[in-house]
């Protein structure tokens, strides 16, 4: 006979992802090392402990999806995922400040760095145009989260053609984002590396925006699970906390987008040649 449950948690059942993605991460980031060190097992290594995150991650999630359908995520329950994403978006925000950390440090101590002339940005270094693509991508986030918002209120007012169709909206703009993202790497006037002419302008710019742009991917692919899962009924009103942490977390790349804009390609790039 089953043991009577008096309380409002959710006891999980034994689960393999967590070892699973313990050694597919160890994979991913060993086989990383080798293919840097040009070891000819190296790539191998690395796709086999992609793939292994990737499926985990599906999996645990699918997993998560499920209970949440069995009616597992209770009010407590629902109270401590958001908590739970509250510290994962607080752990992302000192990820970028590091980033931008090393961004001031390189442009307010120049001489410390090899930048050209002890100037920041270096002395004959173009910049890309902050009131060209990089606006025009500010004015696009900027959208999407009025978007998300939109398809918020929707779900709460209980409008699901107004929730898939601002989730859609926002999809949009955000693939939109990544490709003028894209198109400007491409047209960049400086380079990521020393070894290819660049310098630590151009790897602080890569690494602060690169990784943003990494995460907008990130947050477009959690927004087209939402929208799949919004077609096939999911959400309520009432219990809809997927839409939710995707909707922070968007709200979050949007808010970090607006300080790169300001620090990186406004005062960045203050005075120095730009790139049309």
């Amino acid at each position: 006979m089953a043991a009577t449950k008096n309380h409002p948690y959710h006891i999980l059942p034994p689960s393999l992802w967590p070892l699973v993605g313990s050694f597919s991460a160890l994979a991913l980031t060993g086989g990383g090392v080798m293919w840097m060190h040009d070891n000819p097992y190296g790539k191998f290594v690395t796709f086999l402990g992609l793939a292994g995150v990737l499926f985990t991650m599906f999996s645990w999630w699918r997993d998560v999806v499920h209970e949440s359908r069995a009616g597992d995520h209770t009010p407590i329950v629902q109270l401590h995922l958001r908590y739970g994403m509250i510290l994962f978006i607080a752990s992302e925000v000192m990820f970028f400040l590091a980033w931008f950390w090393a961004f001031f440090d390189f442009a307010l101590f120049p001489s410390a760095v090899d930048a050209v002339g002890a100037q920041w940005p270096p002395k004959g270094l173009e910049v890309i145009d902050p009131l060209g693509f990089p606006l025009l991508n500010t004015l696009i986030l900027l959208c999407s989260g009025t978007t998300v918002t939109w398809a918020h209120h929707s779900l709460i007012h209980g409008d699901r053609e107004g929730l898939k169709k601002g989730l859609l909206a926002t999809i949009a703009l955000g693939l939109i984002f990544s490709a003028i993202q894209a198109y400007e790497y491409i047209h960049a006037p400086f380079a990521f590396s020393t070894a290819n002419g660049g310098n630590v302008y151009g790897s602080s710019f890569y690494m602060a925006t690169g990784f943003h742009g990494a995460h907008v991917l990130i947050g477009t692919i959690f927004l087209i699970v939402c929208y799949i899962r919004a077609t096939r009924g999911d959400f309520t009103p009432q219990k809809h906390f997927g839409f939710e942490a995707a909707a922070w977390y968007w709200h979050f790349v949007d808010v970090v987008w607006l300080f790169l804009f300001v620090s990186i390609y406004l005062w960045g790039g203050w005075g120095a040649p730009v790139h049309g």
